[in-house]
């Protein structure tokens, strides 16, 4: 099968791994890929979405794959439909899942899926009115697409309020925050659920954890994560029950209320409060280290699972997955995610243990090749996975990966998956 992913990172690194190692030859195209994806495929320079649809059209791709939020929220899934093409992802109107908080907080409420208690408005002060009645700490979102930053979670009604200002003002995230969301803050943990769906049905993957701050301890500022690792054991089989009840059938069920079937990765952030999954936020596309953790943990085909949710057949498939933990780790480089980094040559060692060989692998991200050398180019540069019968023998596996990985300024956290263990 001819197969295009679009995408730059390690969630399309990760797809495309998949789908290599696959029984069965796969010829894959990437737009616009990253240094390290031309290995696996081959990269195009096509931006414009009109020309990438008649370029699967002319050569034959039977399938695409939307890693990414932007193209999905700009309409990239419509585009290819006109065209008679299959692609996997939602279209622009059932996208708004992501593409506005608001449109996203709405819907929860009308169809009474759970979630904080909230209120949206272009309003300072019904917004500053609504934060007076919150115990801190507050939850201000920016309304649009701020690439996993547009959240801010304040320690006081003066810092809400700050946030709220300079996000209606256009200072915090130009035009994304004309529309402010203010919510009550929740107590509980936090996970990652994602389903696949085909507008009708769904296949429910294994619950992951992923560690948003840049440093041990969740400590330091928000990032688009530093590391994630699954199956988590903090769920067990009546909370998946209560999140397919309770959110994704619901959502499925009124996305069609709504005509915008959803088709494509619901991807569920969850606060667990007392038990009881409350939602969080919906992305409408893999999370981003948690895909790099449930890629190598499917046992069945996932270019099969990817072309039967396109062409709304998910029923007729059984996706199965390993009896393994996978525990990603992300190394960044040097200045991330205050500023851009200056490109480093990255040396890899040689993996001569055999366990190791066996059961990590590294997934590329922010990466660069020239003259057959690649380099960290900034952001999140790789991230080393492991596989283990334990989670602690996963964790231990991509630590030993990440020390045979060497460029100047990396920067990783040391403790990821410290919740579960």
């Amino acid at each position: 099968m001819k197969i295009l992913i679009l995408g730059s990172g390690g969630r399309e690194y990760s797809i495309a791994r998949a789908i290599k190692n696959e029984q069965v030859e796969h010829e894959l195209f990437f737009q616009p890929g990253n240094g390290a994806t031309n290995d696996l495929g081959t990269n195009l320079n096509i931006k414009d979405y009109n020309d990438l649809a008649k370029f699967a059209k002319e050569n034959n791709i039977e399938l695409t794959i939307v890693g990414p939020e932007a193209p999905l929220v700009d309409g990239v899934v419509d585009i290819f439909k006109a065209q008679g093409l299959t692609i996997f992802g939602p279209g622009k109107e059932a996208a708004q899942l992501e593409g506005s908080k608001v449109y996203m907080k709405n819907f929860l409420a009308k169809y009474n899926i759970p979630t904080a208690k909230y209120i949206e408005s272009d309003s300072i002060e019904d917004l500053f009115q609504f934060t007076n009645t919150l115990d801190v700490p507050i939850v201000v979102k920016a309304d649009g697409l701020c690439g996993g930053k547009g959240v801010i979670i304040a320690q006081s009604h003066d810092e809400a309020k700050k946030a709220i200002s300079e996000m209606l003002s256009g200072k915090s995230f130009g035009d994304a925050g004309k529309k402010v969301i203010v919510e009550e803050f929740l107590d509980g943990y936090e996970l990652s659920m994602f389903a696949v769906c085909d507008g009708k049905d769904y296949i429910l993957l294994p619950a992951a954890q992923d560690h948003k701050r840049l440093l041990d301890g969740d400590e330091g500022p928000n990032t688009g994560g530093m590391g994630a690792y699954a199956p988590t054991p903090l769920v067990d089989d009546a909370l998946y029950q209560k999140v397919r009840e309770r959110i994704i059938r619901p959502t499925l069920d009124g996305m069609q209320k709504e005509g915008a079937p959803f088709e494509g990765v619901l991807f569920i952030g969850i606060m667990v409060v007392n038990g009881e999954p409350i939602t969080l936020e919906f992305n409408v596309r893999f999370g981003d280290p948690e895909c790099e953790i449930l890629m190598p943990l499917m046992t069945s085909s996932v270019s099969d699972m990817f072309y039967k949710a396109a062409t709304n057949r998910l029923s007729d498939i059984e996706v199965e997955f390993s009896k393994q933990y996978a525990v990603g780790v992300v190394m960044a480089s040097e200045n991330y995610p205050y500023s851009s980094s200056i490109p480093a040559e990255i040396i890899l060692d040689d993996v001569k243990h055999e366990e190791i060989a066996k059961n990590t692998h590294i997934s590329f991200a922010g990466v660069m090749k020239e003259d057959d050398k690649l380099y960290a180019s900034g952001g999140r540069v790789l991230v080393c996975v492991g596989l283990g019968q334990s989670i602690k023998e996963a964790r231990d596996r991509a630590y030993l990966r990440c020390g045979q990985v060497h460029f100047s300024g990396k920067k990783l956290r040391t403790d990821i998956a410290y919740q579960a263990l």
